[in-house]
């Protein structure tokens, strides 16, 4: 299940909203726990699209998050897709001790929103910096300034890991990464964590988050900060003790994979966590429902594949001394199918956060090109090919689709005639994600836009069609 990432839109759950009683009782839960914390409605953007609507702060997006997480949950169960393992990332681990049944829906909503505060009472001047190697090489990175808060946060897939630190720090590591030729982008999140930094807002959390009943719940949770899974451990302090952990989502996902999961099921509403599952496991299957265009025919196509899934294991049944009972299940007839293991991401949100704690300033990083391990890890050219200076003439589809081939394919080592239009970026050229956000970049100030680099809808699906007809379409907007 997702942890933070960017805002779902509007209406996301119309259709589940109207097809499952348990989604209805589930955003229904999340509402009452929202109104009683002062917060709006949730579930009324969602299934609405209300442009109106008004989302306050960090802690409503949580919950968004946490609805189209849950109400995903519940379609998949009843459509018969069976858990193997529900995995959260990040504040998705909450997610998922909720949809297992490990604590109430009610108080998961709570506990959310205390996490959100008292990061915010603590907030730092930090940030979160996705870099393009593996974990060991991102470790080294960190290390070389050597700041205690200056970690290696998440190492998510063969290639991709996060670091997250003092801002200043961090944009001293990207500087660096820079030299290095390793693709890095800071991630834009209300609270940075996963640092021993946050020491004393876990405390906060632990002293003041409200405690309800839990108990073992009704399907397995595999905690990638534990390493293991989610037993008795109370939903306060695992939540708390994930602020200063490190994620490890490679290893988990690999794990399961050898256990014989063979399909992964994001909750969330754009595929996050799954590129990560795709990078780790070459081959796999991955589907991310409500990124289809038919969310249901994609679930019940994969309840339906017995190649789909691997053992099926035994569901743990509730001991007398469980607290909590299992969330209810639907009142529709459900289907039957065999069980899959289920994934949740990481948020990209924007938020203001106060009151920084000061850090001294760092001394200078070593400089990295003595390094031997520097020539070997390079991943993406040191030195890019300048684009020539925009026309002053608004430029037309073929020609701007020439310019983004000729670009696309210098960066790439590609030929531009076998760069089509409309291949996928990723899927079908194989150029990830952060080496796309690098290049979105330099589109952007090639036709001097921008908006264009925040478009993450040019990420998720992209293709040079795409990309061209947005720079023509926003060109002729800035002209007109």
């Amino acid at each position: 299940m997702p942890g933070t990432v960017a805002a779902p839109r509007g209406g996301v759950l119309r259709d589940l909203h109207n097809r499952y009683e348990t989604v209805r009782d589930a955003l229904s839960r999340i509402d009452k726990a929202a109104r009683g914390l002062g917060l709006p409605d949730i579930s009324t953007r969602l299934i609405e699209a209300d442009p109106d609507s008004e989302r306050r702060g960090p802690e409503v997006q949580y919950l968004e998050i946490f609805a189209v997480s849950l109400a995903t949950h519940h379609m998949l169960v009843a459509e018969g897709v069976e858990p193997v393992a529900i995995v959260g990332q990040s504040i998705g681990e909450l997610w998922a001790l909720a949809a297992a049944g490990h604590l109430p829906v009610e108080d998961a909503a709570r506990l959310a929103v205390a996490r959100s505060q008292a990061l915010t009472r603590h907030s730092w001047k930090g940030k979160m910096l996705a870099v393009g190697v593996d974990g060991r090489r991102a470790e080294s990175l960190a290390g070389l300034i050597d700041h205690p808060h200056l970690v290696l946060a998440c190492e998510n897939a063969p290639r991709q890991s996060v670091i997250s630190g003092p801002e200043e720090l961090i944009r001293h590591v990207e500087r660096v990464a820079d030299a290095l030729g390793w693709p890095s982008l800071p991630l834009d999140v209300p609270h940075p964590t996963h640092t021993p930094a946050m020491a004393r807002a876990a405390r906060d959390l632990r002293e003041s988050a409200p405690r309800g009943p839990y108990g073992s719940g009704q399907w397995r949770v595999v905690s990638p900060w534990l390493g293991r899974d989610v037993g008795d451990d109370d939903p306060v302090d695992l939540v708390a003790g994930a602020l200063t952990a490190r994620v490890r989502m490679l290893h988990t996902v690999r794990d399961l994979h050898a256990a014989g999961a063979d399909a992964f099921v994001e909750c969330g509403e754009w595929p996050v966590v799954t590129k990560f599952v795709e990078a780790s496991i070459p081959g796999v299957r991955c589907v991310v429902p409500l990124s289809e265009s038919d969310p249901v025919a994609a679930v019940r196509a994969l309840a339906d594949d017995p190649q789909a899934f691997g053992p099926i294991r035994p569901r743990p049944q509730p001991r007398p001394s469980d607290r909590v009972l299992p969330s209810p299940r639907s009142s529709e007839p459900e289907r039957t199918g065999p069980p899959v293991a289920v994934v949740e991401a990481p948020p990209r949100v924007t938020v203001s956060v106060t009151a920084p704690v000061a850090y001294p300033e760092p001394a200078a990083a070593p400089a990295p090109a003595p390094a031997p391990v520097a020539q070997a890890v390079v991943t993406v050219p040191a030195a890019l090919p300048e684009p020539a200076a925009p026309s002053s003439a608004g430029p037309d589809y073929e020609t701007v689709l020439a310019e983004l081939r000729t670009l696309y394919g210098d960066f790439l080592g590609y030929p531009p005639d076998l760069l089509g239009e409309d291949d996928g970026l990723e899927s079908e050229l194989g150029v990830e994600s952060l080496k796309q956000v690098t290049l979105l970049g330099r589109v952007s100030d090639r036709y001097d836009l921008p908006d264009l680099r925040s478009d993450s809808s040019l990420l998720t699906a992209g293709t040079l069609r795409r990309i061209a007809e947005s720079v023509v379409q926003r060109r002729a907007e800035a002209s007109g």
